[in-house]
This record gives C-alpha cells, sequence and structure tokens, in this order.
C-alpha cells in the first residue's frame, strides 16, 4: 500500500528545470511536505519515468505471445524505469494489463496494418488497399488514440523496399483515423514513403531512416515528429548480409540507410524536428533497453537534457500524460547522477517508483 516517499534529490522537472523538496503521498505527488514522517527516503536525481514510444508488449518473433510471457516483457521494461509506453502495434489484445497497477501505463496502438505478404508474418492484419480504410478504422476503434501502418517493405518483384500502398488510398485512411478520433503512425524506412506519408497528413513517421534533406522542413513545418529506434536500425547490417545474394539491390539500400542513421536524426533535430525515443522491443529486440535507447540519441548528436527530453518531459507530453507536477501519479525514475552531465547513469538507476509503490 503506497504511504510517504520523500525524495531527497535534486527533482528534474524539465530539461533545465530543477526543484527540491518532493515527496509522495499516497501515490501522488507534491512539492508540500506532509505532517507525518516518510516511510522511506529516497536520494538521487529525480526524473519523470521514462516512455518508450515505440515497443510491442505481446509480441514476440513468431507473432503473438502467451499472457505469462507479455507479463514478463512489460515488467522487463519497468524494471528498467520504462513506466509509460506506447505500444506501436500488438498482435495481440493487451488491455488487461492496463488493469494491473503494478504494470507501466500501457497505450495501445491496435494491430499493425500492413499489405498482404509484405511485412513479417503473423504480425500484422494484411489487407489488400480496397481493404486499407476499412481497417483502419476497425483498429481505431481497438486502440487508444493511435493507428499503426507499415508504410513500406521489401517488395520481392522489384527487388528493393517499396511504398505498401498507393498515395490516394494512404490519404483516404490516414483521413478516416482522424474520423475516429485517432493519430496514425507509419513504419517507414524508405525515402519515397516519408514523402507520402506526408502529403497524407500522418502525425507521426517510426524509423525514418529514409529521411532526405527535403523531408526536414516539411517535417517541422507540419510538426510530425520522429520515433529513430536507433538500437533497432542497428540489425539493418544483419539484415543485408542475409538478403544479398537474393536481394542485392534492398541490402545495399538497406546498409546505406543504416550508415547514415546518426546523421539523419541530428539532422532533424538541428532542424527542430521534434524526436522521442523508442526501442522496438517486442519482435528482435529485447525488451528493457530503454537507456540504450536514450545513450543511442546522444550518440546520434543530440545533447544529453535532449537525449532524456526524448524518453521523459517531451515524450509525457507529446503523448499526453503527466510529469513531475502537483497532484501528478507517482511514476519516477531515481538516478546516481546528473544524467544531464553523466548520460550513462540512466543504465543504472539507484530507484523506480511506479503509482507510489517502489519496484526497485
Amino acid at each position: 500500500m503506497a504511504g510517504i516517499i520523500e525524495f531527497s534529490g535534486t527533482v528534474l522537472t524539465g530539461p533545465n528545470e530543477e526543484r527540491r523538496g518532493l515527496w509522495s503521498v499516497d501515490g501522488r505527488l507534491t512539492f508540500h511536505r506532509p505532517p507525518t514522517s516518510p516511510d522511506a527516503v529516497l536520494g538521487g536525481w529525480v526524473l519523470p519515468g521514462f516512455v518508450d514510444a515505440h515497443c510491442h508488449v505481446g509480441l514476440g518473433p513468431g507473432g503473438v505471445v502467451p499472457d505469462a510471457m507479455a507479463e514478463e516483457q512489460a515488467r522487463t521494461d519497468r524494471d528498467a524505469g520504462t513506466l509509460l509506453v506506447r505500444d506501436a502495434g500488438a498482435a495481440s489484445d493487451t488491455r488487461w494489463l492496463q488493469q494491473r497497477h503494478d504494470m507501466p501505463r500501457l497505450i495501445r496502438a491496435g494491430r499493425h496494418i500492413a499489405r498482404s505478404r509484405r511485412y513479417l508474418r503473423d504480425f500484422a492484419v494484411e489487407v489488400e488497399p480496397d481493404g486499407l480504410v476499412e481497417a483502419v478504422r476497425k483498429q481505431a476503434r481497438a486502440g487508444d488514440g493511435w493507428v499503426k501502418l507499415v508504410g513500406d517493405w521489401i517488395d520481392r518483384d522489384a527487388g528493393d523496399l517499396a511504398p505498401s500502398f498507393p498515395d490516394a488510398v494512404v490519404r483516404d485512411a490516414v483521413q478516416a483515423a482522424h474520423d475516429e478520433g485517432a493519430r496514425v503512425t507509419a513504419h517507414c524506412f524508405a525515402e519515397d514513403t516519408l514523402d507520402q506519408m506526408l502529403d497524407a497528413g500522418i502525425d507521426c513517421i517510426e524509423h525514418a531512416t529514409g529521411l532526405l534533406p527535403r523531408h526536414v522542413p516539411r517535417l517541422a513545418a507540419q510538426g510530425v515528429p520522429i520515433v529513430p529506434t536507433l538500437i533497432n536500425i542497428d540489425t539493418f547490417p544483419d539484415i543485408a548480409r542475409q538478403a544479398e545474394a537474393k536481394f542485392p539491390r534492398y541490402a545495399e539500400h538497406m546498409h546505406a540507410l543504416w550508415e547514415r542513421r546518426y546523421e539523419r536524426v541530428y539532422e532533424a533535430f538541428e532542424a527542430g524536428v521534434r524526436i522521442y525515443a523508442g526501442t522496438d522491443a517486442g519482435s528482435v529486440i529485447r525488451h528493457g533497453r530503454i537507456a540504450d535507447e536514450i545513450l543511442s540519441l546522444h550518440r546520434a548528436g543530440l545533447p544529453p537534457a535532449a537525449a532524456l527530453d526524448a524518453a521523459c518531459w517531451g515524450a509525457r507530453t507529446w503523448l499526453g500524460a503527466e510529469g513531475i507536477s502537483e497532484g501528478a501519479s507517482a511514476d519516477v525514475v531515481i538516478c546516481r547522477e546528473d544524467p544531464r552531465r553523466v548520460p550513462a547513469t540512466v543504465a543504472s538507476l539507484r530507484h523506480v517508483v511506479l503509482r507510489g509503490e517502489v519496484i526497485r
């Protein structure tokens, strides 16, 4: 049962905003000292619980996983400090996890929507172009305000990446989601897919490895953020090696996208494009790696405070979630050192507190 926790260290209420004097009382944050002594005193640098903005709870390499495995995935993320997950497509209904107070908060996107035989087997609802709009409406109603499209994948006839659906159909699908009150995000590896999605009025881009100078001002002007999933993009060289014999053009393209991954993220950041941290855990990436993604964004050139913002304050604001404020849920992580000066400290958290309960 949540009691009173005193946070004795520096509280980061924003990338460059510090306060002292924070407590959790019955699971809610307050800057006012309670009249009774705390049940626990936790020292260190206090931040909002991390956000994994591209994660797949309930999904494994072969598709659906049993509920026990989904619970283990969520627990692994939680113990690493991820206290809010935007699930970017799951093969199973994970609404039951939302009822668990010991699990991270979960924003679901329903199932991926992909072109028939143009994505990983058993991951997505697969449709032809004439079924895309209806599939989007259905998944918009099944999720928590997000729809996930697979914007491109290898076209085996062309031997390279290609958009999954025609431009006009994508525009109609995005509009259908908006009509249902949902936002749309899309898996986008290739360059041309970004043009298609921006033309359609997309709300977010996942991966964005095909980012070119012509896309950057459009992303900034349209307010479309990117979730680069850099630790997943690190798998591209292996994908290229496996495909080289049969699809040499595709292999060369994937390797080129990998080579410029950091440069493209930094160009977008410098131009004012919003960037959020996502691991893509749940397929080939194991859960609990949000610290690795934050540090990868820093390696790409984002200053430490900006890399943290991608998984903390900015990400929570974008998703409409509480941060560190009076009366907010006590969902915080505590670092041993100031993560803006020692970024690696995010990989060895001192404490994790969820809903006022000390998890670790």
